[in-house]
């Protein structure tokens, strides 16, 4: 009965009712998206990094280095010499190093060139298909297939650099054949291939760049032609001898020729002993061209300027609902004036002063409580928004469906706390009514 009366008293003044809930929106709103914003991108970054104790690239800036090789949201710095990092990479106390060599894309999808490794890594399952085994074979992420509907079997041609307008390798057709399972990380929206795939495409193009060099007798035509011949049969060799694991020396022969001068883009690194974290980075520095990255240095940077921008907007939003709180005890403040006789009538009908007390009370309740559903489902529109905005740019996904009760419940009793300290001093003033001073004075 209670609630029904102050339901219909909420929308005798509908102005100020809505006023009261656009505030409390906006501000629960901004809150909201804030929570989880903050949230899937600590759990997004912090996993991403999980393992991985240093990067190896090359020189620029270290944040870059890190957001290129574990995130793969920029551009690289440059590459490294293969056969330089790989001296690093057998060191025992390495207890895994995968490389990583980027070159290509599709569609705005970056092409990796690295080992079976790096898919284990991030715990990637398949969902139909095979891993690579062959140059020019790659495994999708879940994501990626279904956003570019790819199935097993599909082929494709790749853009040379980060831009999805670049140079079409059109020569090098990319053959689908395996999908993984999408698992919320950075391998759903890559296209993985073995390294050889991307050096094998990009020494296409040095060979038809240096052609007349490198062969000055043959025409051009015939040079090219030779050359195509030539690399066809070196693919063919390396891999020959990749299968035939009992001539161990022939193996090695073959493929310490391929690997000679080749260039990666970075190696990610977990150690057996923690202390070359601090012997490393000085002498990586000090003795070779490449750079040492220590991600959760460089994350935790990150995550500070990101978290000073979330703050100032999360006091932006709480000011918000002092607004709306203050904006709440007016309106009920008022109210009360007008609706004194009214009450002073309930009173003289049989209502308790307690009654006229939770009746002021219930109002703002109600109205915090709309408030907080229409900000909680606002503020996860706003994040779909933001999605498709960060999928496009970065390829980084995010949940709105997600409820993050650690944080979400605090914000409604917040709310329903303004409306609470709102609605005290009309509550009170309502239960202390003087019925005769107030029916003398009609």
């Amino acid at each position: 009965m209670i609630s029904k009366l102050a339901w219909k008293n909420l929308w005798f003044k509908p102005l100020n009712t809505v006023l009261s809930v656009i505030l409390l929106t906006a501000s629960v709103a901004i809150i909201t998206l804030l929570i989880l914003l903050q949230n899937q991108f600590d759990k997004k970054f912090n996993s991403t990094i999980d393992g991985i104790d240093m990067v190896l690239g090359a020189h620029g800036s270290p944040l870059q280095v890190m957001l290129s090789a574990v995130y793969h949201i920029d551009a690289p710095t440059g590459n490294i010499d293969y056969a330089e990092a790989k001296k690093w990479m057998d060191n025992p106390f390495v207890k895994q190093a995968i490389p990583l060599s980027f070159g290509d894309n599709y569609h705005g999808y970056k092409i990796l060139g690295t080992t079976p490794d790096y898919i284990l890594k991030y715990e990637g399952e398949l969902a139909q298909g095979a891993m690579f085994a062959k140059n020019l074979e790659v495994v999708l992420g879940g994501e990626l297939a279904a956003n570019l509907n790819l199935k097993v079997g599909d082929s494709f041609l790749g853009s040379h650099g980060d831009s999805e307008y670049g140079e079409v390798h059109e020569d090098h057709p990319y053959q689908v054949v395996g999908i993984l399972k999408p698992n919320g990380s950075v391998l759903d929206n890559l296209i993985v291939s073995n390294l050889e795939t991307v050096w094998s495409v990009h020494d296409h193009d040095h060979g038809h760049a240096h052609g007349d060099e490198e062969d000055h007798h043959h025409d051009h035509e015939g040079h090219d032609h030779a050359h195509d011949h030539d690399h066809e049969e070196a693919g063919h060799v390396h891999t020959e001898a990749c299968d035939h694991d009992h001539d161990d020396h022939k193996h090695d022969e073959v493929h310490n020729h391929s690997e000679q001068g080749k260039e990666i883009t970075a190696v990610i690194l977990s150690f057996k002993n923690k202390m070359a974290l601090f012997s490393w980075p000085r002498l990586i520095a000090e003795n070779t061209k490449m750079q040492p990255v220590l991600p959760a240095l460089e994350i935790n940077r990150l995550i500070n300027m990101f978290g000073i921008g979330i703050d100032t907007l999360k006091y932006l939003a709480y000011g918000i609902m002092l607004l709306s709180g203050i904006s709440i005890f007016i309106a009920l403040y008022n109210r009360l004036k007008e609706r004194k006789y009214e009450f002073a009538l309930m009173r003289i009908s049989g209502a308790k002063p307690f009654q006229l007390f939770g009746l002021v009370l219930i109002e703002s309740v109600l109205l915090c409580l709309i408030g907080f559903v229409f900000g909680t489902i606002f503020g996860r529109i706003a994040l779909v928004l933001i999605s498709q905005t960060s999928q496009d740019e970065f390829k980084m996904a995010f949940n709105p469906f997600e409820i993050v009760w650690q944080n979400e419940i605090p914000l409604l009793l917040i709310t329903l706390a303004v409306g609470f300290i709102s609605a005290l001093i009309p509550a009170i003033k309502a239960y202390r009514l003087n019925i005769s001073k107030t029916l003398a004075n009609a």
